[in-house]
């Protein structure tokens, strides 16, 4: 027997096929391919399901089963996903983009009464990480460096602002919406194009992405810090392995912090030429450049596997590889009849 995240006791699945189910599947090839070498490496006879609403995604056509649904904003989406996981009988359910996290943080319980483990945040990580001034607030509150934050109201009226500023949506992804402003009269333009903007300090250094695996009790057991050396459309494609205990430190701070983490969570810092550390941004998600991490030694997916399947992974705190790049490149998925 073992607790499901809903805290409510549940039988631990003893059968010959687990089966997982990845929403918004997109382009995350390498996270599935990373899933099943897990799978293999268990002895676990892996059934990967994937959801998409594109049926020209490529990862959709890699999965064993795809499911087609309805955007997430279409007020069905949650019961298209209960459906199939109740008709398959899924086992473990991993969300892939930032959307869909608030409505799936809310329907735990839905999803446990139908055999599934949703392995998202609670609501309340969640509100705290898709809210950047909620997360500025949270961090400053518990003395984690971050660049100081005001709505861009608050930002027109400061009586000596220091350019430059960095402006984008309070509750923006993907670096949709961002912009790096030097004069009043550009905080005023780009602050009317972003809806609902916030204004940070402009922080110049390294940025780092910690991936920081938290598992199902939401204790940090291990920190690897990727810094990015090329972004293409919202992604690291470029990264490379910094084994930095004082960044490590961070972002186990942070999961602590927000308190009721669950799987891996993002945390994205700025690493200044002075050596300061300061945190701008958490997804509490598998990230897109998680597959570094994993390369690395830290494999999420095999540590997710075993404590769903009541196993205990032996995690060590830095037990992964240092200096390993990781450089990206596009390859293409074929498909018959695409336009049908």
């Amino acid at each position: 027997m073992k607790k499901s995240l809903s805290g409510k006791t549940r039988k631990t699945t003893h059968r010959k096929t687990f089966r997982l189910l990845m929403t918004c599947i997109g382009r995350r090839v390498e996270l599935l391919n990373a899933f099943r070498r897990a799978a293999d490496a268990l002895g676990i006879n892996l059934e990967v399901h994937g959801t998409d609403i594109n049926k020209l995604s490529p990862a959709i056509h890699l999965v064993d089963k795809p499911h087609f649904v309805d955007r997430i904003s279409s007020g069905c989406y949650i019961e298209q996903l209960l459906n199939v996981v109740r008709k398959h009988k899924i086992d473990l359910l991993i969300p892939l983009i930032d959307t869909e996290l608030a409505l799936l943080a809310d329907a735990t319980v839905a999803f446990d009464h139908a055999g599934c483990v949703a392995l998202v945040s609670s609501p309340s990580v969640i509100e705290t990480c898709s809210d950047k001034l909620a997360t500025y607030r949270v961090l400053s509150d518990a003395g984690i460096d971050t660049p100081v934050t005001w709505t861009w109201r608050e930002a027109l009226r400061l009586k000596h602002p220091t350019f430059p500023m960095f402006l984008k949506p309070r509750a923006g992804s993907a670096g949709m919406g961002n912009y790096v402003v030097r004069t009043p009269a550009e905080l005023k333009t780009f602050g009317r194009r972003v809806p609902d903007a916030i204004v940070q300090e402009f922080v110049d250094g390294d940025e780092h992405t910690l991936d920081v695996y938290t598992g199902f009790d939401g204790q940090p057991r291990c920190v690897v810090p990727r810094k990015r050396l090329e972004v293409r459309t919202g992604e690291v494609s470029k990264g490379i392995i910094v084994k930095d205990e004082k960044i490590m430190a961070i972002g186990r701070r942070v999961a602590e912090v927000l308190g009721e983490c669950r799987g891996v969570v993002t945390v994205q810092c700025m690493r200044t030429k002075r050596g300061r550390i300061r945190v701008i941004e958490i997804n509490p998600r598998l990230g897109g450049g998680a597959p570094l991490a994993i390369h690395a030694g830290a494999d999420f997916p095999k540590w997710i596997m075993m404590e769903l399947c009541g196993m205990k992974p032996r995690i060590r705190w830095a037990g992964f590889r240092d200096d390993i790049a990781m450089l990206r490149y596009d390859e293409s998925v074929f498909v018959a009849n695409a336009s049908r």
